[in-house]
This record gives C-alpha cells, structure tokens and sequence, in this order.
C-alpha cells in the first residue's frame, strides 16, 4: 500500500510539473526560474534607433532628440539612460509615460578635442517589454585648423616702412 501512495504522488508530481511548463514562461538560463511575460507590459518605440550628425566641426556641443512612443498598455518607466562614454550626455523623462503617449531623450556629444570618426551607444532601462534598449549616435569630428602666427619679437615688428 506505501508503495502504490509512493507511485501515486510521484506521477502526480510529473503531471502537475508538465502543466507548469506549458504556461506562457521566458528564461535566459536553464537553471533560472521562469519569467512570466506580460502581455500589457510598456513597449518603447523609437521613430529612429540611429542618427548620424554627418561632419561636425571641433568644439561646440552637438544635439539630437530621440523621439520615442509608449505603445504598450501600461505607463513606461525610464530607469536609467547610460551613454557609453563620459564625452556623451543623456537627459531623459523622468516621469512615467502613459500608454500612447510620446517622450524624448536629448543626446549631447562634446566634440571639444575629439577629432576623427566616433559612434556612440546609449542604454535605455525601463520596465518595457524589452528592459533593455540601445540607441546609437554618429559621425565624424574635422579639426579646426589652426591659425599660422609669427611671434613677433619686442623691437622687432613689421610695419609698411620696414617691409
């Protein structure tokens, strides 16, 4: 009799194992527990995922606006906006942004002694669909070039007469 309860709970326990797994479940590993997907979650939506500033010259600051849409069902979040170096500024909401509703995420590069190509990455974490978001800025930085002067020396200056 301990023997067919045994066999019972043991089939019990395999069935009842197999209908967790048929439900709507996501994992990145094996070994980590499933991650139910919600079907209402924030979706973010970019009108634009890059923006290329072309030739810029050394110097000032250069901006873009990313714009973005909440084109899910719940409020989206913006966590955290990470640029991928120091030289590149993000500044985003910081308010929730209802489902329809339309953001923006402003993108400053230095390009003060920066000459030369670069391509810039910015992370956005939200509790979007997809948590994590990448969006890209690019292009490349010409030197001004610099002013050819002649020191001049006390005493020694050109003028019309001494030419």
């Amino acid at each position: 009799m301990k023997k067919m309860i045994f066999s019972a709970s043991i089939c019990l326990f395999f069935v009842a194992n197999s209908f967790a797994q048929n439900a709507t479940t996501t994992s990145n590993t094996p070994l980590a527990p499933p991650v139910v997907v919600n079907p209402n979650a924030p979706k973010i939506m970019f009108k634009e995922n890059e923006f290329d500033f072309k030739s810029v010259e050394e110097g000032p600051k250069v901006t873009h606006e990313f714009l973005f849409t909440n084109k899910g069902k719940e409020a989206l979040v913006l966590s955290n906006v990470k640029a991928s170096c120091g030289c590149t500024t993000p500044v985003w909401p910081k308010e929730p942004i209802l489902p329809g509703q339309e953001g923006r995420i402003l993108v400053t590069y230095n390009t003060a002694g920066r000459p030369g190509p670069f391509t810039k990455t910015i992370t956005i974490t939200s509790n979007a669909d997809e948590p994590n978001k990448v969006i890209t800025i690019r292009g490349a930085v010409t030197s001004v070039p610099e002013k050819n002067t002649v020191p001049i020396k006390e005493g020694n200056m050109l003028s019309p007469d001494n030419q």
